[in-house]
């Protein structure tokens, strides 16, 4: 088993965080950064657990010898936000338990780097997602949308270092807490909220829930009189941009039906109600193939992993972002429930699987982080 470019992309991720000035950290042992100053005001601060050794739950190393070459780490406990960084490894957060670690392409054991602090998993909340800050080559920063117990929030932060709110104030329920999080190329930050369970929030342009904001790295409104973007969503778990920043999210409808919106500014969903300047989706699936969690966009072609389908959904569009023939999936019932997807630039999907969730079937090397081509490829056209 190779081990270089594993070793090699830590020690990149520790250069380039140690590097940021101030906000950084420093490191307290081999690619172990440990959390310094007091925890931020989002709760109750967790314990920091120390990294997973031989045996432990957490050990990635447990499918080594199962060699599955599509897992690239393995014993993790609800893996839901994952970022690709710059050297092509990844970090991904556990849903429950606020942890960071850093996982390989190339199977490398996995790297705890910290553990978010003052995280609520009541109902379905917790760490929801992740993003890279548009200048993360300088500031080396982290954005996590998170569920308190009070609210739901962004945060950002620097590896090892102090969580500071940046947007706070967002609904929090036991259901439809969405989670959403993706950086445009002009870098302001679109976020996915969701509902509470209260539909009524979906069109009240006076709340944050059942919605795709759009805000700037501080947290305040690009351009208007708030940060509103688009209304009418149940719960957006996920969020993803395609080309001329079409932008995309998955959307848990409360009717029994999940959906792929192609969201304006401006537009409405239609949830709970709707109405003749409501937008359709751009394809629904049934219950028994939804849970949508995960989107990422390649080319022409949309992949969302799909929790109730255990599978990846691939939805090819046309130019204009509308269905171009029906969707394809792939991964089938072949590793359980399917939350988070990511591109890389090797154009390889990142996914995680979630069946330690209290809904899933674990087997013993669960929850997983996989690495895969897709079958056939994608589009090279842009939307």
């Amino acid at each position: 088993m190779r081990r270089g470019r594993g070793l090699a992309g830590a020690a990149l991720l520790a250069a380039v965080l140690t590097a940021c000035g101030g906000d950084g950290y420093e490191p307290a042992g081999p690619f172990r950064p440990q959390p310094e100053g007091p925890p931020p005001q989002v709760g109750p601060p967790t314990e920091t657990p120390q990294a997973p050794g031989p045996g432990d739950p957490a050990d990635p190393e447990a499918d080594e010898e199962a060699g599955d070459p599509n897992v690239v780490a393995s014993g993790l406990t609800v893996p839901t936000g994952l970022v690709v960084l710059p050297d092509g490894s990844a970090v991904v957060g556990e849903r429950d338990s606020g942890r960071l670690l850093q996982v390989f392409p190339d199977r490398s054991p996995a790297r705890e780097l910290m553990t978010l602090p003052g995280i609520d998993t009541a109902g379905d909340g917790g760490l929801l997602g992740l993003a890279l800050s548009p200048t993360f080559a300088e500031d080396g920063l982290f954005y996590a949308y998170v569920s308190t117990a009070t609210d739901n929030r962004v945060v950002r932060f620097p590896m090892g270092g102090t969580p500071n709110p940046v947007l706070t104030g967002i609904p929090r329920g036991e259901t439809h807490n969405g989670g959403g999080l993706v950086f445009a190329p002009d870098g302001s930050l679109f976020v996915g909220t969701g509902d509470t369970g209260d539909p009524a929030l979906a069109q009240d342009r006076a709340s944050l829930g059942g919605k795709v904001l759009r805000i700037d790295v501080f947290g305040r409104p690009v351009e208007g009189a708030g940060p509103v973007y688009a209304t009418g969503h149940a719960d957006v778990p996920a969020l993803c941009l395609g080309g001329e920043q079409a932008l995309f999210a998955t959307d848990a409808s409360a009717t029994g039906t999940d959906e792929l919106d192609l969201v304006t500014e401006g537009g409405d969903a239609g949830w709970p109600t709707a109405g003749a300047e409501s937008t359709g989706p751009v394809v629904e699936f049934p219950a028994e193939e939804g849970g949508l969690g995960g989107c990422a966009v390649a080319g022409r072609t949309v992949f969302l992993g799909s929790l109730d389908g255990r599978r990846v959904h691939s939805v090819p569009l046309d130019g204009s972002g509308a269905l171009a023939d029906e969707p394809s999936e792939f991964l089938t019932d072949r590793y359980g429930r399917l939350r988070t997807v990511v591109l890389d630039t090797e154009g390889a999907l990142w996914i995680t699987t979630s069946n330690r969730d209290g809904v899933g079937t674990p087997v013993a090397d669960d929850d997983r982080v996989l690495r895969v081509f897709p079958p056939g490829g994608a589009s090279d056209s842009p939307l």
